[in-house]
């Protein structure tokens, strides 16, 4: 069997992902990825030709409203306490991350 993952390549994936692998895992990922390559390489050879092409898997419709803007209930004096500053437009908050 050809190698279509190198050690060189689980490293990069590794690196990109910012994992940290040891000798050991790098060959279990490249023998996983091997199969799981070969894997998809069998299926290539599946004929689907018959088969019609699915686009959607539970045959949902679109559900998305309109969006129109409405006139809040909510107080300018309540939503003004919870942040520190305001700003012409908007209000500054910390950040969440």
């Amino acid at each position: 069997m050809s190698k279509i993952i190198s050690k060189e390549d689980v490293i990069k994936i590794a690196d990109l992902a910012r994992l940290k692998l040891t000798e050991t895992e790098i060959e279990n990922y490249q023998k996983e990825l091997e199969d799981f390559f070969e894997h998809a390489k069998a299926l290539e050879e599946i004929d689907t030709e018959w088969i019609e092409p699915l686009y959607q898997v539970w045959w949902l419709q679109n559900i998305m409203r309109k969006d129109e803007i409405i006139k809040s209930t909510i107080s300018w004096d309540l939503v003004s306490c919870s942040a520190n500053k305001s700003e012409k437009w908007g209000f500054l908050v910390k950040n969440v991350l």
